[in-house]
């Protein structure tokens, strides 16, 4: 097990390249189930979750050429279907919650299809109810067998049909379009997620003959076709590393440019770090973040305190929420941080609070940060990191600390993150990986 060994406390400068997003690689790698045809992909990043997925997906029969270090191209020919009632299919996708989807894809294109229980981050429930829902309404049958823990999905007859999800899943969003692209008749779903990750998705499979409308919004109409076709296609930059890099900069008093954000798909996450008096500034498809030595939070108008909140898209996502209240430590004023959708995400917190910042932990959904203005720097310590944001985010604390910190379990920040201490280092940071 690897550790980093960091001394914080030194300003960092230069320019930083976000890699491609890791969510929307393990929706549309998936995706190259859905034909015979070669799929190229370009601008993939080189993950330990993207990573186990291509493996997977080599295991049970598609072609993976590396055409470059970003760059791939994938052919499911034929799909080796036995392999999915193995003890050792079980065991890898016990290790990659990534691995759920390719069971809307293979609903879709051969009618049938297994799943265990995918592993992933421990940050609360995450149910899979959305993506059985959605696949029954298309008229998938599920079965379970306790013993060996597997549900196994037979759709000998897959029709359109209108429903609404009781949640907006992202990637229960996904797995219902790849089946339903493939199914006979008109599918509506609404109430649909619609991150870009989703718009990206159904871009793409557009361009292999789908007919989908109304992307990019919570409605979708689409009508089945008999079969898809290849193409080539090129991810979005990860909006999380562009998130990251900005509290980065903040909290190391650092100017940095992070350059090719997609900038129109980020949403509000320019707005949430600028209430946090994060001046961030656009150049182009650029973000450069100034140098500053103090930042303050606002206030709402009527005078109380800022509360910043995740939710479904378009509002703030939940991967940034670990980032802002580290942040938010180091800035002039106080911020109520409101994790609704996931119950776990901010027990990392206590490790913040070791390094001398002050939190109070109100409950499993909220935290009121209360910012030192940097009159009292955080020190550094030794931790280990519980999931992929909230390592990301110790890092980030370790890195504007006083001292020298050590983090533990740093295989969670490798499942999202590319040779982030490479990339750190060539902005000035003093990380190792020991």
């Amino acid at each position: 097990m690897s550790s980093f060994e960091i001394i914080g406390g030194k300003q960092l400068s230069g320019t930083i390249v976000p890699q491609g997003a890791k969510n929307e690689a393990l929706q549309v790698i998936c995706a190259c189930l859905l034909t015979k045809e070669k799929i190229t992909i370009h601008n993939i990043p080189n993950i330990r979750d993207v990573n186990k997925l291509i493996e997977l997906l080599q295991m049970i029969g598609v072609n993976v050429e590396k055409i470059n270090p970003t760059s791939y191209s994938f052919q499911a020919g034929e799909i080796r279907m036995d392999y999915l009632r193995t003890q050792d299919f079980k065991e890898k996708v016990g290790s990659l919650r990534g691995s759920i989807m390719i069971l809307g894809p293979l609903v879709g294109r051969f009618r049938q299809g297994y799943v265990y229980l995918p592993g992933g981050d421990k940050i609360g429930r995450r149910r899979l109810d959305t993506h059985f829902f959605g696949l029954q309404k298309l008229g998938a049958n599920f079965s379970y067998d306790p013993s060996d823990q597997i549900y196994s999905i037979t759709a000998p007859n897959l029709r359109g049909s209108y429903m609404l999800l009781d949640e907006a899943s992202v990637t229960g969003t996904a797995n219902i379009i790849m089946a339903a692209v493939l199914a006979e008749g008109q599918t509506t779903i609404f109430n649909a997620a619609c991150e870009p990750y989703l718009l990206q998705l159904c871009n793409m499979l557009t361009r292999m003959g789908a007919h989908i409308t109304g992307t990019g919004s919570n409605l979708l109409v689409i009508e089945g076709v008999a079969e898809l076709h290849g193409c080539e296609h090129t991810m979005l930059s990860d909006m999380i590393e562009v998130g990251s890099f900005i509290g980065l900069a903040a909290m190391t008093r650092s100017a940095i440019t992070i350059k090719n954000v997609n900038y129109q798909q980020l949403g509000l996450i320019p707005d949430v770090f600028r209430r946090l008096g994060i001046i961030v500034e656009k150049i182009g498809d650029d973000i450069y973040i100034p140098k500053q030595d103090h930042y303050e939070v606002e206030t709402f108008m009527d005078g109380s305190i800022m509360t910043i909140a995740d939710s479904p898209w378009p509002g703030f996502t939940p991967d940034l929420i670990s980032i802002v209240l580290v942040v938010a430590t180091q800035a002039r004023g106080s911020v109520l941080i409101h994790q609704k959708m996931f119950e776990s995400r901010l027990f990392f917190v206590d490790k913040l609070i070791d390094m001398g910042a002050r939190i109070i932990l109100c409950d499993p959904h909220r935290a009121t940060v209360i910012g030192l203005d940097r009159k009292y720097p955080l020190r550094g310590i030794r931790m280990s990191s519980p999931d992929i944001r909230a390592g990301v985010a110790l890092l980030i604390a370790a890195l504007s600390a006083e001292g020298r910190s050590i983090i533990d379990n740093i295989e969670q920040i490798d499942r999202g993150y590319q040779e982030i201490d490479k990339r750190l280092q060539l902005l000035g940071a003093e990380i190792h990986r020991v």
